[in-house]
């Protein structure tokens, strides 16, 4: 049975994979076996992270340059070889209140949570249809089917990351490909920095999450792993949440 879980000779690149969820998913793919290419746009906390994982190789690209997105995973193709695992995870978070939400702020948010996952999931999936095998993991989020007041942006964004995997799955699954996505609930990461030093939010979440706690982000990597690997072979579009319950709670 370990068999279908191993990522043994397969290659991963993990955008936004400097710090965070990101890293935590590359540590746990490279776990299962795979060669792990990391993303992100500052090189110093880059070259951390791949310090701090042997065997991990640094790709410093913006993910929200489509051109640049393009060239970058040709010419690692052309050079490497193959890229069979992609994790779409890079993302940010500008909290606001909707009515005075800033409209580049806004497009901002969009490009590097949305359009990044476009722009690297289409230039990762011409080289796998043609290989007709390929998996691709896009990181949406609770707020992917749940709101919250002050993130309406950030939840519009997660939403169409749930229905751009549904879109990917439907487009490409007849060529080889599982598309689907993770939806982690409320992580301690440095995205979330403003919500787990707040008190009164700590209180809201224990009581509100049926599991009582906050995700620590290496409870993710199990998701991960069985989406990137042959036991997923006939899951396709779907939205797997890792939340401690809270989508499913009143």
């Amino acid at each position: 049975m370990s068999s279908i879980f191993d990522l043994t000779g397969k290659t991963a690149l993990v955008t936004g994979s400097s710090q965070g969820i990101g890293l935590s998913l590359a540590k746990g793919l490279a776990a299962a076996g795979a060669k792990v290419l990391l993303n992100g746009r500052n090189a110093e906390r880059l070259a951390a992270a791949s310090a701090g994982l042997p065997g991990s190789t640094e790709l410093a690209f913006d993910v929200t340059e489509a051109q640049i997105v393009r060239q970058v995973v040709d010419s690692y193709e052309a050079d490497h070889g193959p890229i069979d695992v992609l994790v779409n995870n890079a993302g940010m978070q500008l909290r606001g209140p909707l009515e005075d939400y800033d409209p580049d702020s806004f497009d901002q948010l969009m490009r590097t949570n949305v359009n990044s996952a476009f722009y690297v999931g289409q230039a990762v999936a011409r080289h796998m249809i043609g290989r007709r095998a390929g998996k691709i993991v896009n990181i949406a989020s609770v707020q992917t089917a749940l709101a919250r007041p002050g993130i309406a942006p950030y939840t519009t964004s997660k939403g169409a990351i749930g229905n751009l995997t549904k879109g990917m799955a439907t487009d490409w699954a007849r060529h080889g490909l599982q598309i689907n996505a993770i939806a982690p609930g409320y992580f301690k990461t440095p995205l979330n920095e403003a919500l787990y030093t707040d008190a009164d939010f700590n209180a809201w979440l224990q009581s509100r999450t049926p599991a009582r706690r906050w995700g620590e982000v290496d409870e993710l990597q199990g998701a991960c792993v069985f989406l990137a690997s042959d036991a997923s072979s006939f899951v396709n579009g779907q939205v797997l949440f890792v939340d401690g319950g809270i989508s499913v709670s009143l």
